[in-house]
């Protein structure tokens, strides 16, 4: 049973590992962006309050947030453990995470950590190309479509997002390392350190050897 968090810069290849994680472990995968629509879309009471806020254009409090994240947490499939990503954000977030993990009598087990140069990142952000249909994501080096620009899954042209500059990815390296040095000291006794600039299937092998075989 094991309970994780997966951090990492913006284009460190979270969401890749993440799905390994998920379909080696049989864990559930939970992002912030998921538990908001789906408490949203239920209409549960948090779920109107967050909305509430977001109609105003307003960050929701923290407090709202948490609550999402406990009655995601208490649903059946997280009994054997879960892997969540994207919260905590910040140091209070993660004080305030720790405490109602106590209530519920469980903690974080692992924090996976994904380093890469900020260089690296930089040049996978601005190579980054999507599909506008399906959603699917390539990379004009490291990810090739089988045809230049277009998807290999529907067909479709692919894009490359406006935010995907590099004025706009140094500014989100930069935000997400002001945000992440604390929660990495703050996790220090559950955080493992895995180098993001290798292959997909390498990182994924070193995650295995720190969460151990299934």
């Amino acid at each position: 049973m094991s309970r994780m968090l997966i951090m990492g810069p913006p284009g460190a290849g979270k969401g890749t590992q993440a799905a390994n994680i998920v379909k080696y472990y049989g864990v559930p995968h939970i992002s912030t962006g998921d538990m908001f629509r789906a408490a949203i879309k239920n209409e549960t009471e948090l779920g109107k309050l967050a909305k509430s806020y977001m109609d105003k254009g307003e960050l929701v409090p923290d407090s709202v947030t948490i609550g999402i994240v406990k009655e995601r947490l208490l649903q059946p499939d997280c009994k054997k453990g879960f892997l969540l990503d994207g919260f905590p954000r910040n140091l209070n977030q993660a004080e305030s995470f720790d405490e109602m993990l106590e209530s519920l009598g469980i903690a974080v087990d692992f924090v996976i950590n994904i380093e890469v140069d900020p260089q690296i990142l930089i040049d996978r952000v601005v190579g980054r190309r999507v599909c506008p249909v399906c959603g699917a994501t390539f990379h004009v080096e490291y990810n090739k479509p089988k045809v230049e620009g277009i998807c290999d899954e529907c067909g479709a042209e692919l894009i490359q997002r406006k935010d995907d500059t590099v004025e706009t990815a140094t500014n989100r390296l930069k935000v997400y390392a002001d945000q992440t040095a604390p929660l990495l000291k703050y996790y220090q006794e559950q955080v493992f350190n895995v180098d993001g600039s290798k292959s997909l299937e390498e990182v994924f092998a070193s995650i295995k050897e720190h969460l151990g075989e299934r």
